[in-house]
């Protein structure tokens, strides 16, 4: 097997062993946000990150501001406020003025144009990964996954690509911060994700140039989960690839989650994973409609937050929605 991709960290950044998955402190939801123009897709990727258990507890915890010597921008500073912000205020809901201020760093963004939360979470994420970055130079890439960012929302995905001329095989690996699902005939999260891990031909035009055959073969590719992350972010991928238009079926997802199954080592004990954030978009296509999101706060209870309001619920109607984005904690 030929691998490529894989080299421990030559320095860490952040030490695993202080990453604590549970909350620290439990307390009742915080704030609302309020829709500055059209900033629903903002809103609801603020609010999962905000009760990202471990994020939450890193950033109160104020690690990052202590030490950050950033001059203007720096996400996570904007961030470490934000959530302090959300969780300790007394108001029922707050203004995300420092996001919004600062969009065009985050992205191509603006606030009075709708925009998808999809894009704006990986651009966030990016963002904050930049700023844990920043002030440490020549880092190799290995390295660089070991910012609190990356430790918390980094898996990585085995591309297992065999000649099927020769039967080769060549093992590429590759850093993942979410995973984009196809949904199309798919009627739940777990049919989708088995379809990930199916293995697909590569012809035609995709043709790989196998190391051994010297020449482009016909092959066959599996991606599977190589190292899960301790949250997993999924997006259910509702844009047509060919029309654009939206795919609104319904796509059933867990409570609790085994990843297991779409490891490259499927056996072993179960993965198993907890549902604490779903977005959801309404809307016939995908460029107009409104964002909204269910959360499970620190004191265990459910809440759909919409904009100002939080409202709490059950976890029925929780896993009975039209899901976008679905956040899974270990």
């Amino acid at each position: 097997v030929i691998g490529k991709g894989m080299n421990p960290p030559q320095k860490t950044l952040f030490t695993p062993e202080k990453i604590c998955m549970d909350w620290r402190q439990k307390r009742r939801p915080g704030a609302g946000l309020y829709n500055l123009g059209s900033t629903c897709y903002l809103n609801v990727v603020l609010q999962c990150l905000t009760y990202t258990p471990p994020l939450a507890n890193y950033l109160l915890s104020r690690q990052h501001s202590r030490f950050c010597h950033q001059q203007g921008f720096c996400m996570m500073c904007i961030m470490e406020a934000h959530v302090r912000k959300v969780l300790y205020s007394s108001a029922s809901a707050i203004r995300p003025r420092a996001v919004i201020r600062d969009l065009r760093f985050i992205g191509e963004f603006k606030p009075d144009i709708p925009g998808d939360a999809y894009e704006f979470l990986r651009c966030t994420l990016s963002a904050m990964q930049r700023a844990c970055l920043s002030g440490s130079s020549d880092l190799d890439i290995s390295s660089q996954g070991t910012t609190i960012i990356h430790q918390i929302f980094r898996g990585i995905l085995r591309s297992r690509v065999t000649c099927l001329s020769c039967k080769t095989v060549s093992d590429f690996y590759m850093a993942f911060l979410d995973i984009l699902l196809k949904i199309k005939g798919a009627s739940s999260l777990t049919t989708a994700l088995e379809d990930f891990v199916t293995p697909k031909q590569l012809d035609g035009k995709k043709c790989f140039k196998c190391s051994k055959c010297k020449k482009k073969v016909a092959a066959s590719k599996r991606v599977t989960i190589h190292h899960e992350p301790r949250v997993l972010t999924v997006c259910l991928g509702r844009a047509d690839e060919r029309t654009s238009r939206k795919i609104s079926q319904i796509v059933g997802y867990p409570e609790f989650l085994d990843l297991r199954p779409y490891m490259s080592d499927t056996a072993g004990e179960p993965l198993l994973y907890s549902l604490y954030a779903v977005v959801v978009h309404s809307g016939h296509t995908c460029l107009e409609g409104h964002f909204f999101c269910y959360i499970k706060v620190s004191n265990g209870q459910w809440y759909k937050m919409n904009d100002v309001a939080v409202d709490s619920c059950g976890i029925h109607t929780v896993l009975g929605q039209q899901a976008y984005l679905l956040f899974y904690a270990r």
